[in-house]
């Protein structure tokens, strides 16, 4: 076992491990099994890192479109001798001093963030890797011991389905020859809650009705079969004619 959690272990390390909280089939895996306490502790962690980057890279995004747009605006006034335009152009400026700050701020907050998730999530899928394998495991072993256990039962089944068939059988030739012995009350006197003979009679006109559907299918198909053959022929014979 130690030898396989190991192996676990490097193909954790080794892979390119997509973030797991954001995986709707890891979330699957813990509605089949009990999620452990350290996963969901480790999931609270990666899932508030996850909100904390998300919110310093929308952040960042909207003072780089803010800037942008201070830029064009600066660009577009450079040539410009208005008074109002030279004062836009120095506001502008000082504002882009403001955004250059908070971007090196976000720069600064964002820090290892991107390092520490990626080390919690392949905590969390080592965790998992290990987990699921064990349980697979466990359920190989169960698998093997249910099949075994069915193939039983399927003998014992094959069994007692020949040997309630062959009493069933014994029950009416018995229960026919009493009848012809005592006649209709030989049912009353036997204590008899069914006819045998009727059961059999019953189970053999649904095979013989069985077999009568084969044999029409097949007449059917044979029919079919013969149609088309004459129509290639009658076909070929048109076609030899017009030549």
């Amino acid at each position: 076992m130690a030898e396989e959690n190991e192996r676990l272990k490097r193909a954790v390390a080794s892979k390119n491990i997509p973030v797991v909280t954001l995986d709707n089939k890891w979330h699957k895996i813990w509605t089949m099994i009990e999620k452990p306490g350290e996963v969901k502790k480790q999931e609270k962690a990666l899932n508030e890192l996850l909100r904390k980057q998300g919110k310093i890279n929308t952040d960042s995004k909207d003072i780089k479109k803010l800037k942008k747009k201070l830029m064009d605006e600066i660009l577009s006034l450079s040539d410009s001798s208005d008074p109002d335009d030279v004062k836009k152009v120095e506001e502008n400026k000082r504002l882009i001093e403001e955004c250059n700050e908070k971007l090196d701020k976000y720069d600064e907050d964002m820090g290892d963030i991107p390092k520490e998730i990626d080390e919690i999530n392949r905590d969390i899928m080592d965790v998992t890797a290990r987990l699921i394998y064990d349980v697979m495991h466990d359920n190989e072993k169960e698998i093997d011991r249910l099949a075994e256990w069915i193939a039983g039962i399927r003998v014992e089944l094959k069994k007692n389905v020949v040997r309630k068939q062959e009493m069933e059988i014994q029950n009416g030739v018995m229960y026919s020859y009493m009848h012809d012995v005592f006649g209709s009350e030989v049912a009353d006197m036997m204590d008899m809650k069914y006819n045998p003979m009727e059961k059999i009679l019953k189970l053999k006109a649904i095979k013989d009705e069985k077999q009568a559907a084969e044999k029409q299918k097949l007449a059917e198909k044979e029919a079919m079969i013969k149609e088309a053959a004459d129509k290639e022929e009658a076909a070929k014979q048109a076609g030899e004619s017009k030549a």
